[in-house]
Parts: structure tokens; sequence; C-alpha cells
């Protein structure tokens, strides 16, 4: 196998998508500012009491454009669809819409960012209680969209066992299809809680696919370890306009959909224990919020000052750009402890 050649296609396809995605940015914020798609700060907590601190905090940020993952999963797309383009003319030979690797995460992106697009939608313009699609409804179609991509890999692409770095493979039978729409569910929305401060969730992700890039391109997944690039290029260019103080956000169209599409990637690896440790950040936060939820509920009390994780140091005088850095140099640690579990894991010294 030549790497080199591999590897520019890997970074070619990359930079493609950021070019793209940064071209546009500017017709985005257009749209965004001509349809009103400004950011609506929530005013409740998720244990439905007013969440005071939390607006205190991010009262200015209200009008911001959002649903920036649209343009994001969107130019993924446009590439995936242009090198088809490109293949039926001859100019390639084979084009990135490989049905053994490819549509089943990019299903998931296209899919789940357009469940968050109509939660997007509703917060901004209102609809509902509390502003978006209730809990249960959106879990529901989470759910459902989990459990058509573990259909597909237990009957269609033989997935039934789980693998252990070090240890082995160990099958599980029908119980895969259960534990892959945990994963994917679960992965979907630790991004999306973690997604509350300038560049935090855009930069772990980052971190996140390029340490899962690189264990697809080692397993010999060309085209997978290409749609992480892809997925890499969108995400650097919304980063670029996404550092404090950010342009735009992603909305939940974008952390859903990039979260839930990683959970796939780790599974279409064979890598569900190194996403816990690629993705620990993730994990931190979600727990932080699991805490204070069962704190407040059974001892009457808080653990943190303010939940997600991010917000307690935000509350205690942290700037964003210091928790963002810090956050990003603790994920790149995981990410590269991950990736040295992963490909041990595989037999590679």
């Amino acid at each position: 196998m030549e790497i080199a050649p591999e590897l520019i296609q890997v970074f070619g396809w990359s930079a493609l998508t950021f070019i793209l995605t940064l071209l546009l940015t500017p017709v985005y914020l257009k749209v965004a500012r001509k349809l009103h798609l400004g950011k609506q700060i929530r005013e409740n907590a998720m244990s439905g009491e007013k969440a005071l601190i939390f607006n205190e905090m991010h009262a200015k940020k209200t009008g911001t454009p959002t649903m920036g993952g649209i343009i994001m999963w969107g130019s993924v797309l446009l590439i995936i669809l242009f090198s088809r383009f490109l293949a039926l003319i001859g100019i390639m030979e084979h084009s990135l819409l490989q049905r053994g690797l490819v549509y089943l995460p990019l299903f998931t992106l296209v899919a789940v960012g357009l469940l968050g697009a109509v939660d997007d939608w509703f917060n901004i313009k209102g609809v509902g209680a509390h502003k978006g699609i209730k809990a249960r409804p959106k879990m529901f179609f989470l759910l459902l969209f989990a459990l058509v991509g573990a259909w597909w890999f237990y009957y269609k692409l033989g997935f039934s066992h789980i693998h252990i770095p070090r240890i082995g493979d160990f099958q599980i039978g029908l119980w895969y299809i259960p534990l892959f729409m945990l994963v994917i569910v679960a992965t979907a929305n630790a991004v999306n809680i973690t997604d509350g401060l300038d560049g935090l969730a855009g930069g772990l992700l980052i971190l996140a696919f390029a340490a899962f890039g690189v264990i697809a391109f080692v397993k010999g997944q060309l085209m997978l370890a290409i749609f992480c690039g892809l997925m890499i290029g969108s995400l650097m260019a919304f980063l670029w306009h996404n550092v404090p103080p950010a342009l735009y956000y992603m909305g939940d169209t974008g952390s859903l959909a990039f979260g839930a599409t990683l959970g796939v990637i780790a599974m279409m690896t064979d890598s569900m224990v190194v996403l816990i440790i690629v993705g620990a950040m993730f994990v931190i936060e979600t727990l932080s919020v699991i805490i204070q939820l069962t704190s407040k509920k059974f001892l009457k009390r808080k653990v943190f000052l303010v939940a997600p994780l991010h917000h307690h140091y935000e509350k205690k005088g942290w700037g964003e750009a210091k928790i963002t850095m810090r956050f990003w140099i603790l994920g790149a640690m995981c990410g590269i402890i991950g990736l040295i579990v992963g490909l041990l894991g595989m037999g590679i010294n």
C-alpha cells in the first residue's frame, strides 16, 4: 500500500472542505441575519428551575447567529456529491461515496443534522414551553436513527462483537443493537452538552476525529479516514470564526450531528472502548450534569456552581478562552492516549 498518495487524498479533501465551508460562511451569515436566526439563551435549567446564573453569564450572546452546523455538514455532503460527479465524468476512478464505509456516517450526519435544525428553529422562534423540541420527541428520533444504524451494522455488516484493546473480541449477539444505540445517543448528547463555550466543542471534535482518522487509515479504511478529514475540514473552518468572541454558533444541528457521527465512526473502526478515552472530556462534561442533577434531587444541594463543568469554571472567574484552551489541552492528551491504546490494541508497536 502506497501511503503518500493516500495521505494526499486525506489532506487534500480535508483542505477542500475547509475552503468550501469558509466560502459558504458569508452566505450563511447574510441569510441568518435576514431570517433573524439569532441564538436564544435558555431560560430554564435541565432540572426545570430558572437558569439565573447561566443567563447572567451568557445574556450578551443572545442574537448571535446560530444553526451554523447546516453549512458544516452541508459542506461535507456537497464535497462527497462533488466527488461522485467527478467519478461519473471519469476524472476520478472512485468517488468518496463508498457504500461500505461512507453511507452510514453520512446518513447519520445529515439525518441527525436535520433533527437538530428543527430543534434550533423551534428555539429561535420560541416554539414550545422550553423553546425547542421536547426532550422525549427528540430522544425518540435520536433512538430511531440509532436503531437504523444498529440494524445496518448487525444485519448488513455482520457486527456482533465488541473489541477490547490488547484483550480481544467478545461476541455479544443481539446485544450489539442496544449497545450501538447507546453509544450513538450518548455521544450525540455528550457533544451537545459540551457545546457551551466559544470554540470548546469544535476544538475537541477536531481532536477526536483526528484520532479516529488515524485509526481508520491504519486499519486500511481509506474512505472512512477521508470522511474524518472532511469533518475536520468543516470544523476547522467553523473554529476560524467560533473562537472567542464567536461570529456564529453551530447549534444543535451541528453538535448533535457531529456527535452522533463520531459515535458511528468509533463503531465502524471497532473502537468503542477507545471512544471513551478519546472523548473523555465529553464524558466528564456529561457526568458533571448527571452528578449535579442527582445531587440536587436527592441531597437538595449542588456539587458544582453551574453544570456542565465548563460553566462551573466560568462562574469561578476563568475566562472563556482559558477554559477552552485548557479543555483542548486535556482533550489532546486524551486523544493521544486513546490513539496509542487503539493502535496497540491492533498489535501495532
